[in-house]
């Protein structure tokens, strides 16, 4: 091996992400042998401040009428919007979307090795939409099961309040089809599986699916 060789496999080396190995938040259990073990516990005991102020920040946001009823997804939403619109002001959009999926590939790829060891494409769905907060914090409807899932476009309520005051000139049926497909498409391609979204809908009702 030259020299030359050598720097090329350590510039590429360095390119290569890093793979995520994050450990699960386990629930509070009770230690065996323990009298605990014959209680009733929440499984939050010893965080009860902080699911104190959790419930109250959800009640001021869900309380919170000025402009319009917010909904809890409502930051999420605003930021959103925010980055979306000033990427689309910019022309930058299709980059922003690429940045976001190049930005998403250390826990894409992890969830592709985890396909690949088990053969199970439904591997990407769950990555995806089940253990992401930021999806289910965000698509407030989210349900479904096995190959696909279904959830109400979030992004409509906010946009038909703030284009009236010209904050956003965004559609839902524009973010669904610049942001939201070629994102989830993308992860799919990352994860080396193959992504379905549907068409919009006046509903605003999105499915994503991944091929068996």
């Amino acid at each position: 091996m030259n020299a030359q060789t050598a720097t090329q496999d350590a510039t590429q080396a360095a390119a290569k992400p890093v793979i995520a190995e994050v450990p699960p938040h386990a629930p509070a259990k009770a230690a065996t042998g323990s009298l605990n073990q014959y209680k009733t516990l929440s499984g939050y005991e010893g965080r009860e401040s902080e699911l104190g102020l959790s419930m109250s920040i959800l009640l001021k946001m869900l309380g919170q009428h000025a402009g319009y009823a917010h909904e809890m997804n409502d930051p999420l939403v605003k930021a959103h919007l925010t980055a979306i619109q000033f990427a689309k002001n910019m022309g930058a959009l299709e980059q922003y979307v690429a940045y976001d999926i190049k930005n998403m590939e250390p826990i894409n790829l992890r969830m592709k090795q985890i396909i690949e060891k088990t053969g199970n494409p439904e591997i990407a769905i769950i990555a995806l939409f089940d253990r992401t907060a930021c999806h289910y914090a965000l698509a407030l409807t989210s349900a479904g099961d096995g190959l696909s899932r279904t959830w109400k476009d979030p992004f409509g309520w906010v946009l038909t309040q703030c284009r009236k005051i010209g904050q956003f000139d965004l559609t839902p049926q524009e973010i669904h089809e610049t942001w939201t497909t070629p994102r989830l498409v993308g992860y799919g391609n990352t994860m080396g599986v193959k992504m379905h979204v549907s068409p919009w809908q006046e509903d605003g009702m999105i499915t994503c699916s991944v091929e068996a």
